[in-house]
């Protein structure tokens, strides 16, 4: 035998296995045991959930930016505090300088313009706003006695006008209130002024009135002394038609001024007056 041809020879069955036949070969088999994977159960209700949070909140981005809109809530809201902080604070500014310089007859026709202007594009809200605004500031710039007289003699005017124009009151009606407005303002202006200064300015006034009536009636040979009664009377009769005339001026002037500026659809002009603008 040929030492070479050894490692060729192949034994036909294995050598560990004798009782194995040899026409069946040993082959070893192995079974492969499947195991299905664990998954996860499919949920309906969490795709559910999360695709009503992506609604949510695309809905709420598009509401802000609704807000955001030159014509939402929030932009609107804005605009209006900032007009009535400017309208505020331009009045208490010109309204102290005015004081400080006493030049306040020549601008006070101006004072209740600003509430007028809040109230007409605002509402009744923004006209008190703006007055309240003003007081506020003007008690800080010059005390409470600058403050009460503006809130007498301007604001209760401008607030009353304001609020009936935005109401579509008419002429009549809007002159009338306006009119009592300015007058309990004057009343109220004359009665701070004599607690301050510890003196009846209501007093002096009768006084004089009554004097100068009693004088005119001896001038012209009429021997009668006016009464006290009558003297009260004729000075409310005199406060009620100095009042009602600065009214209707301020109507007129408001109404012309108010039309340049582009708010003539806001106001509720009589005819004659519309026509001759």
């Amino acid at each position: 035998m040929n030492i070479l041809q050894i490692h060729n020879l192949k034994p036909r069955f294995p050598l560990y296995f004798p009782n194995c036949p040899p026409s069946l070969p040993l082959r070893p088999t192995f079974k492969i045991f499947t195991v299905s994977r664990i998954e996860t159960p499919f949920d309906n209700k969490k795709e559910d959930e999360e695709e009503e949070d992506e609604e949510r909140n695309l809905a709420t981005n598009i509401a802000e930016l609704e807000d955001l809109a030159p014509e939402g809530v929030v932009y609107q809201s804005t605009l209006r505090l900032v007009e009535c902080s400017m309208f505020a604070a331009v009045t208490g500014l010109v309204y102290f300088l005015s004081n400080s310089l006493s030049i306040e007859n020549y601008f006070g026709c101006f004072f209740s313009l600003p509430i007028v202007i809040s109230s007409l594009r605002w509402g009744v809200a923004g006209g008190r706003k703006t007055m309240v605004a003003t007081a506020m500031l003007l008690f800080v710039l010059s005390g409470p006695v600058k403050a009460l007289t503006y809130l007498l003699t301007h604001g209760l005017v401008g607030f009353t006008m304001g609020s009936l124009w935005r109401m579509g009151a008419n002429w009549g009606l809007s002159i009338f209130l306006c009119t009592i407005a300015r007058a309990t303002g004057a009343v109220g202006y004359v009665l701070t002024t004599s607690f301050l200064i510890r003196e009846n300015i209501f007093a002096l006034i009768t006084i004089n009135i009554h004097a100068s009536l009693t004088f005119i009636f001896s001038a012209a040979g009429i021997n009668t002394v006016p009464s006290m009664s009558f003297i009260y009377a004729l000075f409310g009769i005199l406060v009620v038609l100095n009042s009602g005339f600065f009214v209707f001026l301020l109507h007129l002037l408001y109404s012309v001024f108010l039309t340049r500026l582009g708010m003539k659809d806001l106001l509720r002009l009589p005819r004659w007056l519309e026509k001759a603008l």
